[in-house]
């Protein structure tokens, strides 16, 4: 099983940006925890500060395919149509995309409490820190075990 991790603007900068809203833990160290945790899958990791580098990477994953795709995209959540589309391209593939955000943005200011990503998403998960991203990971895997899929 091949589950692509895809982080979009300022998400390079984890635990070292605002750690009072996103902690002290950087993404490299939450990918070595997560490919512990789940030793049989193979992880692709990706991350840019640039929108249109993020629906690229969408696209590759969608036709390598991956089995699965774990997304934070960051301040683009709130703002962008063509991610939006992009993960409707993936999941048309039959590929779930699970969006992640590490606080919960139903909490935070007005212009970040409505996402255009989670309608077009398989599932969200929201506020669970950066052990949300290892959440999405535990379902996706669940989901393709639960359809009987090789884990």
């Amino acid at each position: 099983m091949t589950i692509g991790i895809l982080n979009g603007p300022n998400l390079n900068k984890l635990g070292r940006r605002t750690p009072s809203l996103y902690g002290n833990q950087s993404m490299e160290s939450a990918i070595v925890q997560i490919q512990k945790t789940f030793p049989s899958v193979f992880f692709q990791y990706a991350q840019s500060n640039h929108e249109g580098d993020l629906i690229d990477q969408l696209q590759e994953w969608a036709e390598q395919p991956v089995d699965g795709i774990v997304i934070n995209a960051g301040g683009y959540s709130h703002t962008s149509v063509a991610l939006r589309d992009g993960i409707i391209f993936v999941t048309e593939q039959q590929i779930p995309v699970i969006e992640v955000h590490i606080t919960d943005i139903h909490t935070r200011e007005h212009f970040r409490q409505t996402s255009l990503l989670t309608d077009v998403c398989s599932h969200a998960i929201i506020g669970q820190g950066m052990d949300g991203y290892r959440q999405a990971v535990a379902w996706i895997v669940e989901q393709k075990t639960t359809n009987n899929k090789q884990v």
